[in-house]
């Protein structure tokens, strides 16, 4: 069977081990932008995570012309008037390191009882065609921020040890890889992309 080549515009290898196995029975070879060989990445100067799920999305797709897919993830903390947002990978400051976003994180919360800490993480995924059209996938899951971290950061990932989906005791990092693709935000969005990819290919076939 012929393989597609799909983009996935990302050089986080965290990132990418958790998504390709979403689509690791179809007919896709997923790509990140170094097994690509496509150099730099786009500017996530976007207002929305919309914005910026796009704008990285395009930037492998105007390189390539094939299948692009990108995502942009924020957490919305509800005593901080959904603060970070869009802005949760630099609302520390551009140069500071994972460990030092968390940290941040919980100081901004700081003197806030747990039950007020409530929060949601959103993951939007933007698919672009080798046409050019473009479609939104969206993922989300409630929970709460935890007064310390339960574990060590992955590397890019600030949130994923202090974060506790409702419904579970532990937080992201803790999971199980079951859990985690159950509950996953990110997981959510993806799954979501995997059943348009599905719908397409079974449509091409058809023809």
């Amino acid at each position: 069977m012929t393989l597609t080549n799909v983009i996935l515009s990302t050089r986080n290898q965290s990132k990418a081990n958790q998504i390709r196995p979403i689509f690791q029975d179809l007919p896709v070879n997923l790509l990140t932008l170094e097994e690509a060989g496509i150099k730099g990445e786009a500017v996530e100067n976007g207002k929305t995570l919309e914005e910026n799920a796009l704008k990285k999305a395009f930037f492998a797709w105007e390189l390539t012309g094939s299948w692009s897919m990108a995502d942009d993830t924020g957490i919305l903390i509800d005593a901080l008037d959904g603060r970070p947002g869009v802005n949760s990978a630099r609302w520390a400051g551009e140069s500071t390191t994972t460990e030092e976003i968390m940290r941040y994180t919980l100081k901004q919360l700081e003197g806030v009882p747990l039950e007020k800490r409530t929060a949601t993480f959103k993951t939007v995924a933007a698919v672009i065609s080798p046409e050019g059209d473009h479609l939104f996938f969206i993922g989300r899951v409630r929970g709460h921020i935890l007064t310390e971290p339960r574990c060590t950061c992955q590397p890019r990932m600030p949130y994923g040890p202090i974060f506790v989906p409702d419904g579970y005791e532990k937080s992201l990092v803790e999971l199980s890889v079951q859990e985690s693709e159950e509950v996953s935000h990110r997981g959510q969005a993806f799954r979501q992309v995997r059943e348009f990819f599905e719908r397409h290919f079974s449509k091409k076939a058809a023809r």
